[in-house]
């Protein structure tokens, strides 16, 4: 619970945080949110106006991991559907 306290107090760094954790594990949005026990909202807002504004390279680069995750989301979606209904 300490980290999760540190991480809401600098905004900088939780924004790098972020991204490195993005693109360590090209993980989805909503699977950092809840690694670092913040709201997808706050990722989002930290990720695409925070990080630019102070590490571009590094906004760049998970930008990429978010643009990808956003065009295979359908995917997902059609595959959590049908585990839904399958019973697995």
């Amino acid at each position: 619970m300490r980290g999760v306290l540190f991480l809401k107090g600098n905004i900088e760094e939780r924004a790098c945080n972020l991204a490195v954790y993005i693109i360590e594990n090209k993980a989805t949005v909503r699977a950092a949110a809840k690694q670092f026990g913040i709201s997808k909202s706050t990722v989002h807002k930290d990720l695409s106006e925070r990080l630019p504004a102070f590490n571009r390279p590094l906004y760049l680069q998970v930008k990429e991991i978010l643009e990808e995750n956003k065009a295979e989301r359908h995917i997902r979606g059609g595959i959590a559907t049908r585990r839904k209904y399958k019973g697995e």
